[in-house]
């Protein structure tokens, strides 16, 4: 049942103007007008927004609510109202925006294109908004304009930059003063807004970024990049980019498909982020199956330029095809990792030992090994460096991995010693329900494990277990067998009376996870 304040919260946003408002409740009527799927209230809340930062997602919460809405639609009339406030404040720069007129153009009742009702109430409150943060916003494209996030973004900083030198060219360049002396006219000064997101630059996104970006600190809508995440797009297309950001800002970087080569002229420009806590690597390609002089100097000087990354705590290596090379990348980097990622990177046994053995072993708090196959030469280094990480590891996923009953039985002892694991992920391996029974059994002495995410049982499969395959595993699952094997551990897990912990076959539960997460 909806508290008395949400009620009335809820009967003001179905109002066709705003009432002068008490500031505690815009937070309040923020979260309705975007649960309700009022985006032009959202643009007449921010339009009189009563303090100096608004944070989207910490207001509605939880991620969920941004991904389960078609939200640029509410991006665009949060960026609207600021876009106009900014234009208001360069229009008329001796305006107190602590005062401004309520402008609502609300679908209900019906108004004719293009009229706009000026409510008759003043907003005592006013718009104070200095800091509109949007970081953890997905950038989804709208399906029927294909606009996103970021996009809206620039955008609207291209706006704004285009009316500040408009007006700038029609001003009057010289004023009268009250002695009669003719001076020149002062250059008209406002705050400004600065905007902090995260950027997804692509084919569609690149060029209207580049050119918002471009815009600078001179501009009243400075954005500003948390997260920066390229996709399709060239090395020498993403470092004009980079030379753009401002370098107090940005984060986490995701980097797609690239070689050696593009690394090489991509990451000297990252030195510039002193506060660069993550760098992603996707399907990097270290031509390491073949090498030769020139691909090992271009390793040494990838490890060089990772190097000069003072902040680094998270690398992600994911598909990165590096056998043999784990030494020479990591060896360069000024303070130990605390997330690392190299799932499906192709691995030998001596890479896991050099890990077990460098100053980032005890360090780590989030490691993915998925992808490797640990019923060969792998266990006892993955044994080994387990033992080490033991004291710090909140986060292991080890999906994939052809672990059997015999390897998960020599494991399990290394496991048990990582007091502090959270989140477990061994989906994908072919495992018993016996033994998945053992695990959860014998995990349930872990204090602080709260997901593990399980493979369907080898049992409950229709093919014959000498045929496994991991990329095929779940589509052979025998619906009623696998239903029981639930059940059983449902029970399992009701008898022990750990409501905290979470079991499923499900491997988005773990997938969704990162280091700033735990």
């Amino acid at each position: 049942m909806d508290s008395l304040l949400v009620l009335c919260a809820r009967h003001v946003i179905t109002q066709r103007h705003l009432p002068p408002l008490p500031a505690d409740l815009y937070p309040v009527l923020f979260q309705l007008a975007f649960l309700d799927g009022r985006p032009w209230v959202l643009r007449d809340l921010v339009a009189a927004w009563p303090f100096p930062v608004l944070h989207v997602q910490r207001l509605l919460s939880h991620r969920e609510l941004l991904e389960d809405r078609p939200h640029i639609s509410y991006v665009k009339a949060v960026i609207q109202a600021v876009v106009a406030q900014l234009q208001r404040e360069l229009e008329e720069p001796g305006l107190d925006s602590r005062w401004v007129l309520g402008i609502t153009a609300w679908p209900q009742p019906p108004i004719p294109a293009g009229i706009f009702m000026v409510s008759s109430s003043i907003f005592s409150s006013g718009c104070r908004l200095r800091v509109l943060d949007m970081t953890g916003v997905p950038d989804i494209p709208d399906e029927q304009s294909s606009c996103c996030s970021t996009v809206a973004l620039a955008k609207a900083c291209v706006e704004v930059s285009k009316h500040q030198q408009e007006f700038q060219r029609h001003r009057p360049k010289w004023h009268k003063g009250c002695s009669g002396a003719v001076t020149a006219a002062a250059t008209p000064q406002i705050l400004g807004v600065d905007v902090h997101a995260d950027l997804v630059v692509n084919g569609t996104s690149y060029g209207i970024l580049h050119n918002a970006l471009q815009t600078g600190a001179t501009n009243p809508l400075r954005l500003k990049c948390r997260e920066f995440k390229a996709e399709n797009i060239s090395a020498n297309m993403i470092v004009p980019l980079f030379d753009c950001l401002d370098p107090s800002c940005l984060r986490r970087v995701e980097l797609y498909v690239f070689g050696l080569g593009g690394l090489s002229l991509i990451l000297p420009h990252l030195s510039r982020f002193p506060e660069l806590l993550s760098l992603t690597l996707w399907y990097t390609t270290m031509d390491v199956w073949h090498p030769t002089p020139e691909s090992a100097n271009r390793i040494r000087c990838v490890a060089r330029q990772l190097g000069m990354l003072p902040s680094l705590r998270e690398l992600n290596l994911g598909c990165a095809r590096l056998p043999g090379n784990l030494c020479q990348i990591l060896c360069n980097l000024q303070a130990p990792l605390e997330s690392l990622d190299l799932g499906y990177s192709s691995l030998l046994p001596a890479d896991l030992t050099f890990l077990s053995q460098s100053i980032h072993a005890q360090a780590l708090k989030r490691l993915d090994l998925s992808g490797h196959n640990i019923s060969q030469d792998l266990l006892e280094p993955l044994q080994l460096l387990l033992m080490e990480t033991s004291t710090s590891l909140l986060y292991l996923n080890l999906r994939d991995c052809h672990m059997a009953d015999s390897h998960l039985a020599a494991l399990l002892p290394t496991l048990l010693r990582c007091s502090r694991l959270r989140f477990l992920g061994l989906y994908g391996n072919p495992l018993s329900k016996a033994a998945i029974k053992d695990l959860l059994q014998k995990t349930l002495e872990l204090p602080d494990l709260h997901l593990v995410v399980y493979p369907y049982p080898l049992d409950c499969h229709t093919w014959d277990p000498s045929e496994f395959d991991c990329y095929l595993f779940d589509e052979s699952a025998d619906e009623e067998l696998l239903s029981a094997a639930k059940a059983e551990f449902s029970q399992l897990l009701a008898n022990s009376r750990r409501t905290n912990l979470v079991w499923t076959d499900d491997p988005k539960g773990l997938e969704a996870l990162d280091y700033f997460s735990l």
